[in-house]
C-alpha cells in the first residue's frame, strides 16, 4: 500500500462527527471564520473553504437559509449567490493567478454532492498542468498549500 504523509488532515478524520448536523449551517453559526475557513458573509449567501478540496483555493458558495435544491431558492438568493461566484473568481484571480475555473452544482447524492441537504456552488481555480501524473498513476491529487494559507492570501486579497 502507497502511502501519503499528511498529518495536517488529521483533524478532519478524528473530529467527531453529527451525520444530523448541516455542515453549512453549523460553520455559518459559528463565529471563529478563520478555523472554520468562512471567508465571507453576506446577507443572503457565504463563501467557505472546502476543507476536502479538489485543487488549491476550491471554493464552496451557498446561501444562509438551509435548502436542499435549486429550485427552493428565491430569486434575491440566486441572484445573490451567481454575484458571489463572480467576485470570488475574480478574487481568485488576483491572489491566485489561475489559468481557469471548474464551477458547478451536484444536486442529490447520486449526482455527486457530498452535503445534499445544503444547496451549494463549487468554485475550482485550475493552473495549466495542475492534473500531474499524480492522480493517474497514484490515484492521489497533491494539494500545495495548507487550507490556512490559502485562507490567509484570500482574505487579505479582500482587503478585509
Amino acid at each position: 500500500m502507497d502511502k501519503l504523509w499528511a498529518p495536517w488532515r488529521a483533524i478532519y478524520i478524528t473530529e467527531p462527527k453529527d451525520e444530523a448536523e448541516c455542515i453549512f449551517c453549523a460553520k455559518l453559526a459559528d463565529e471563529r471564520d478563520a478555523e472554520n475557513h468562512v471567508l465571507v458573509r453576506r446577507d443572503l449567501c457565504f463563501v467557505l473553504l472546502n476543507i476536502f478540496p479538489y485543487n488549491n483555493g476550491h471554493l464552496l458558495i451557498a446561501p444562509n437559509r438551509h435548502a436542499a435544491d435549486i429550485t427552493e431558492l428565491s430569486t434575491a438568493e440566486s441572484t445573490a449567490l451567481f454575484q458571489l461566484t463572480q467576485e470570488m473568481v475574480a478574487l481568485m484571480r488576483r491572489v491566485m493567478g489561475p489559468d481557469g475555473f471548474n464551477i458547478g452544482i451536484n444536486l442529490g447524492r447520486v449526482a455527486g454532492a457530498g452535503f445534499p441537504g445544503h444547496f451549494h456552488i463549487h468554485v475550482v481555480p485550475r493552473w495549466d498542468g495542475d492534473t500531474s501524473f499524480m492522480p493517474v498513476v497514484g490515484d492521489v491529487k497533491v494539494i500545495s498549500e495548507s487550507l490556512d494559507r490559502t485562507y490567509t492570501k484570500l482574505k487579505e486579497g479582500l482587503g478585509e
